[in-house]
This record gives structure tokens, sequence and C-alpha cells, in this order.
């Protein structure tokens, strides 16, 4: 794929978001999408990440990061970089962009927002906005030892690829779950991170 393909669709389902148009609903809205007789939280706390695309020869790249085992919630997991909103962030692209410079040292001059995508609900009981920039070679990253354990990036069409998601389940707080992983190589990645990753393949590739 593209980047003026890809550019062109964040954007389009991006703009068709903020102005309240109807859209073609994606596959996974949420961690309970799968799960629809688990009830929700009542309420989300707001929450952004950055979905790093970085312009690779031949192909573009996902930049991703790998959370401490010390962490207190999800450590370990394979993650985008982000968070939740603080006093001084104007919005969810603010809030990514500060939290993708805190957490792997990318600085905003790489990065080109292109739009933000459909929210992401989690168990766990945050509403995340997916900003997706694409990122220019030339940086160098720096991981915030307290919070990410590694960065690393894999190729964009290992994601486009529905071969590569897998459906799994596990027990969490007494109940079956079901979720996405899509696994590569060592590195499995599951949860919201494949949830959001799942959202943005019918972005880039569904009709209409």
């Amino acid at each position: 794929m593209t980047v003026d393909e890809i550019v062109r669709r964040v954007r389009a389902r991006s703009e068709r978001l903020a102005s309240g148009l109807p859209v073609l609903t994606p596959p996974l809205g949420s961690d309970f999408s799968l799960n629809g007789v688990v009830p929700p939280p009542q309420s989300f706390r707001p929450a952004a990440v950055l979905v790093p695309l970085v312009r690779r020869e031949p192909g573009v790249t996902v930049l991703l990061t790998q959370r401490t085992e010390d962490m207190p919630s999800h450590a370990g997991q394979i993650a985008f970089p982000g968070g939740r909103p603080q006093a001084g962030d104007a919005d969810a692209v603010a809030t990514a962009l500060r939290e993708t410079e805190e957490e792997v040292g990318l600085a905003r001059s790489f990065i080109d927002v292109i739009g933000s995508v459909d929210h992401y609900r989690t168990g766990t009981g945050y509403e995340i906005t997916p900003v997706v920039g694409l990122v220019t070679p030339g940086f160098t990253t720096r991981a915030d030892p307290r919070e990410v354990a590694d960065v690393f990036e894999v190729p964009l069409e290992h994601f486009l690829d529905e071969k590569n998601h897998r459906l799994a389940s596990r027990v969490w707080q007494g109940r079956q779950r079901l979720y996405y992983a899509m696994p590569y190589g060592e590195r499995y990645i599951w949860g919201a991170t494949a949830g959001m990753l799942k959202n943005l393949q019918f972005v880039l590739t569904a009709d209409g």
C-alpha cells in the first residue's frame, strides 16, 4: 500500500468521524465487541496513542513499544506510545505527541499527523483515540526505562494481511474473554493494540 493511499484513507475516515457523517462500522470497536455478554464500565477515561507509520523502503512500518515487566498495568505487553491527557494538552493529538516524545524520544518534528481514527474502548476502562502519524526516517529513539523495555518496527503489510490475525481467548476477572492477536516472530501483539490495528486494517482496506 502506498503512502498516498494511506493518507487518503485515514484523512477521509478522520474527517467523516469529526463531522458526524455516517461511516462504515469497523469490525472491532472495543474490547467488548467480541464479548457481548460482558457488561462495559459505566464510564471511560480518555487516553490517546500515536500510531506511528514510518516511511521505510521498501514499505511502511509500524513503530511499537514493549512495556517494562514492572509496570503496574499491562506489564510486558506490546503497545503504541501514548497515555492519559495532562492539563497542558490541547487535544488528543497533543497528548499522543507528548507521550510519544516522553516514552520513546521520537521528536514531533519527524511526525506528520494525518488524522484520528475510531476510538477504542478497553476492558480496563479507557476510551483511546488512535492518532495516525507518518514518521520521516532519520529520527533516533530513546526509551524511557521506567515504562519502555524496547522499541521496534513491524511491516504494515503484516497487519493488513488477515492471515496474520488470530482470535484467541483467556480467562480475565473470572470470565472467558476473546481478543485478537497478531504475532510477529517472537513478538506477541494482542489485546487493545491488536484491536486498534484490526480497525486500522479495516480503514485502509475496506471498500467504500
